[in-house]
């Protein structure tokens, strides 16, 4: 059900990563608070689908097939859709199972996480921001990770990159505020996606154990705050990395 409060309405989000996960929960939030949508992601049907679900909920939502690391895609990708009011960077992968510890790593591997984590999160936000610059408005959000605050044995790429997209938020963040663009990070802990489903029991409930609040977020936990720094009810929070992860990683 769309929510009573259409904080959106008449702004155009974009949302890369929005077939699953954090990125499809972040797109149906903004569709349930009236935003007109374009979404990115390279998995087409999946995309579909989350864009068919918005507009099932009322909102306008157009699905690109763009793959973000291809500077040609994006470009193109972005002349396609109109002036921005938020953008949320959520697209970003870890090594997954190419994953080892630093002495085993591959060079390669890094590139692939970096490109896929950072560069991917640069590139997008250079589309929109001499726009919302001219027009001096707009949100952009990006995402982080607990681990680049608390390190994970075997993601050494992982955490670099998502601690360069807090890097990259502050020194945004800091260039565009005399013209009221703000420019935020989401770091989340451990969010139930299909990364996470992928993990054995038991490496799950270690995890579980170690958060003091003692469960596992869903990515509505995520969405949310999102929608929060996209909002006029954080015109004030610019530069800020919020950690999203049951108390954690306190600082």
């Amino acid at each position: 059900m769309p929510l009573s409060t259409q904080r959106f309405t008449g702004r155009l989000v974009a949302i890369t990563g929005a077939a699953n996960g954090i990125g499809r929960a972040t797109a149906l939030r903004f569709a349930d608070e009236g935003a007109t949508l374009a979404l990115f992601d390279v998995e087409a049907d999946q995309l579909d689908a989350t864009a068919a679900e918005c507009r099932a909920r009322g909102a306008t939502a157009t699905a690109f097939v763009a793959d973000l690391t291809n500077r040609a895609a994006v470009e193109d990708a972005f002349a396609r859709i109109g002036p921005l009011d938020v953008l949320f960077n959520n697209v970003g992968q870890s090594a997954r199972e190419k994953s080892r510890p630093f002495h085993e790593s591959d060079p390669d591997t890094w590139r692939f996480v970096l490109n896929v984590s950072l560069v991917t999160t640069m590139l997008v936000s250079r589309q929109v921001v001499p726009g919302m610059r001219d027009r001096g408005a707009g949100r952009i959000i990006n995402m982080s990770t607990e681990s680049a605050f608390y390190g994970d044995v075997g993601m050494v790429d992982y955490a670099a990159a998502k601690m360069g997209v807090i890097g990259f938020t502050r020194s945004l963040a800091r260039e565009l505020a005399p013209f009221h663009v703000n420019v935020n990070a989401v770091a989340p802990g451990a969010i139930r996606t299909r990364a996470h489903d992928r993990l054995p029991r038991e490496v799950i409930d270690k995890v579980r154990n170690s958060v003091p609040m003692g469960f596992v977020a869903e990515p509505e936990d995520v969405s949310g705050v999102v929608a929060f720094l996209a909002s006029d009810d954080a015109r004030y929070v610019t530069g800020q990395t919020l950690l999203i992860d049951g108390g954690r990683w306190m600082i």
